[in-house]
């Protein structure tokens, strides 16, 4: 071979290797540009993991002071308030990755901001032995009072501060002990009750009667009815092809105008709404809510199972107005949908932590309340609120009256073809120096106004002290 033909070989293959170095450094840049904060939050970062062993992961807080996760002196994480807590602190282990706070804000636990967490092998060089503090929103007493209340039995709890979005309570039952997760991974894994499952934004159920207050808001914002209408009850509403709805225990409400329809939970009224506002107008309320978007940030909530808008027939139609048919939804959700009666039609971003505080106490992140979305006029929200308060006071929801408290709310009594009704209740309540929001479930449980009222009762007891 001649020394020209070498020379050209020599130089093709350093060609080659030149690009390639470009390209693997171009590739390294887009993972620590464009994909590093995914990558750095991912429970299965060996880099997190690795670095927790010689880190000592800060304490999570709730909103008091009181401690729901914290590192003990041997390393071991424990969590004084077990199974209360469970679905938000979530667990951190080894084999088995993380959960909840522990593992959203994994950085935070470990002092690694997101700035340093992008540096690699770096970072270790700016990092202390101690990582930061979690202060929640949660108020343990709501806590405690909404896992006493669901008593053992499948459902979900979330309680809302009105005015900032702040998650007070948020209860999944059945939950687990976060204190040996681990051990006991494979077999609760595979528990039939679904511990593990977050029920508050991960559980997907029908809203049954829950849904009408945005229905009434609906039916009078797309001008299908108003206040004066009477619409009469005969206990049954013929649905077309056949079908017909039926109203709960056979009752017959006779003559009732909107109001009195929500009060009293009437089928007939609001099915009679859901055809008259037929498929355009449905989805259109129901996007107006968010029901078709997440709330991003700490907490990732199950999308909504919407009906398929555009092909439904009248009998669906009745049937999603009276939250059955395909209609799907987080308690989470429904939690905001009320927040929104209470709180002239915004509903605030829902978030659970607070403060980020470093070992010398110093705050590097503080949670400012943030606007999710508009949902309705301050009018019509001022409008169903009081239709909601009547609920209470002369309706189906009186075992959530609360003396000297104004409380709002609605009951639900959903089907469910896997079994005896879910039992719901969502609503709000006026304290003393704030404005809370909650949903309530009870899978199986029956009449909301019998199962689900006097658990918001005992929330409501729990946060006036």
């Amino acid at each position: 071979m001649s020394d020209w033909k070498l020379k050209r070989q020599i130089l093709q293959v350093g060609a080659f290797l030149l690009v390639m170095v470009a390209v693997l450094s171009l590739y390294i840049g887009y993972l620590a540009v464009w994909e590093g904060q995914e990558l750095a939050e991912n429970p299965l970062n060996m880099r997190a993991a690795a670095a927790k062993a010689d880190i000592r992961r800060g304490t999570i807080f709730d909103a008091h002071g009181r401690v729901m996760a914290q590192t003990q002196n041997d390393g071991t994480r424990s969590y004084p308030q077990g199974e209360v807590m469970a679905h938000i602190t979530g667990y951190n282990g080894e084999n088995i990755g993380s959960a909840g706070l522990e593992g959203h804000a994994n950085r935070e636990l470990l002092g690694l901001t997101a700035d340093m967490s992008k540096l690699g092998p770096l970072s270790q060089l700016l990092q202390t032995d101690r990582g930061n503090d979690l202060k929640t929103t949660i108020e343990a007493d709501a806590q405690q009072a909404a896992y006493d209340g669901l008593d053992g039995r499948k459902g979900a709890v979330v309680v809302l501060d009105v005015d900032t979005g702040a998650v007070l309570a948020m209860v999944s039952s059945p939950a687990y002990d976060p204190n040996n997760v681990e051990a006991n991974w494979k077999a609760m894994s595979q528990e039939a009750g679904g511990p593990l499952l977050n029920r508050t934004v991960q559980g997907l159920y029908p809203p049954g009667s829950t849904i009408k207050p945005m229905i009434a808001d609906a039916a009078l914002t797309e001008d299908v009815t108003n206040e004066q209408e009477t619409f009469d009850c005969p206990g049954v509403l013929d649905v077309g092809g056949g079908h017909s709805i039926q109203e709960s225990h056979g009752e017959i409400h006779n003559r009732v105008d909107l109001r009195k329809a929500l009060t009293e939970s009437c089928n007939v009224t609001f099915g009679t709404l859901g055809m008259r506002l037929g498929d355009a107008k449905l989805k259109k309320a129901f996007e107006r809510f968010g029901f078709d978007k997440s709330i991003g940030g700490e907490i990732v909530m199950t999308a909504s199972h919407l009906p398929e808008f555009g092909k439904l027939g009248t009998g669906d139609q009745a049937q999603t107005a009276i939250g059955q048919s395909s209609l799907l939804v987080t308690p989470m959700h429904m939690a905001m949908m009320a927040a929104a009666y209470a709180h002239g039609g915004t509903v605030m971003k829902p978030y659970l932590v607070q403060e980020v505080i470093t070992p010398g106490g110093l705050v590097v992140h503080r949670a400012s309340p943030e606007k999710w979305l508009t949902v309705t006029t301050e009018a019509m929200a001022v409008k169903i609120h009081s239709y909601m308060e009547d609920v209470v006071t002369k309706g189906t929801g009186k075992a959530a009256q609360v003396s000297g408290v104004e409380v709002a709310g609605k009951t639900g009594t959903a089907e469910n073809p896997h079994g005896e009704d879910h039992a719901w209740f969502i609503g709000s309540a006026k304290l003393r120096n704030r404005s809370i929001a909650f949903a309530i479930i009870v899978e199986n449980g029956g009449g909301g106004g019998k199962v689900a009222a006097p658990i918001a009762r005992k929330i409501i007891l729990s946060l006036q002290n």
